[in-house]
């Protein structure tokens, strides 16, 4: 949890990189995205299709309820469908237990919104998204998490990071709210009519959101 660090900087320089390659060997990377929903998924999709051979992985087990969780599941597999992007785009959908979250977070439940129940939450889904890259052989694994303003982007790096070092997994930095990133997101949500939930996901924030509006 330290220092704030320009990721968006630190991920164009990878992806200078990755575009030098291409056009040296004329091979595509692929890349894991983890996603948390469809709406913060489309502008990071548009961004880096061009880049990589994408494979969403969806896997939120936070997701306080099955009916929510399947609405996003669509929501998710309708956009991969429309979106014109420039490589093709897979799906892959993670176990969904809301116990392995309940374990992920124990003790820190009612800490609030972007506290250390958060800090852990990122570290769990992240860290299965890295083992399912690693295991799929996948040249890089990163999350589209940072592109809310409501997420911290440095926890989710420095997490990143240390699951790059912990499995030799390459992570792509990023912050993708920079660059107006949420504002497209916001843009592209609109243009595909996507269901955009009003809470994070887990039942804590859930409670959270329905509180401030009652008051």
């Amino acid at each position: 949890m330290g220092q704030n660090l320009n990721y968006q900087l630190k991920m164009e320089k990878i992806l200078q990189e990755i575009e030098k390659k291409k056009n040296t060997t004329g091979k595509v990377p692929s890349l894991l995205l983890h996603s948390c929903c469809a709406p913060c998924s489309s502008y990071v999709l548009e961004y880096l299709s061009k880049y990589f051979t994408i494979t969403i992985f969806y896997y939120n087990p936070n997701i306080s309820e099955e009916e929510e969780y399947r609405k996003r599941v669509v929501e998710q597999k309708r956009l991969i469908a429309e979106l014109p992007v420039e490589n093709p785009i897979s799906f892959i959908e993670g176990q969904y237990d809301i116990v392995l979250f309940d374990t992920a977070i124990e003790g820190k439940e009612n800490l609030g919104e972007r506290s250390a129940r958060c800090y852990a939450c990122y570290q769990f889904r992240l860290e299965e998204a890295c083992k399912v890259a690693k295991e799929k052989k996948f040249d890089y694994f990163t999350t589209t998490l940072s592109i809310s303003p409501y997420k911290n982007a440095t926890w989710l790096n420095e997490i990143g990071e240390q699951l790059q070092k912990q499995y030799e997994m390459n992570y792509l930095y990023a912050d993708f709210k920079k660059k107006n990133g949420y504002k497209r997101s916001i843009e592209l949500s609109e243009q595909y009519h996507l269901y955009r939930q009003d809470f994070c996901g887990c039942k804590y924030s859930k409670l959270e959101e329905e509180q401030r509006k009652s008051k």
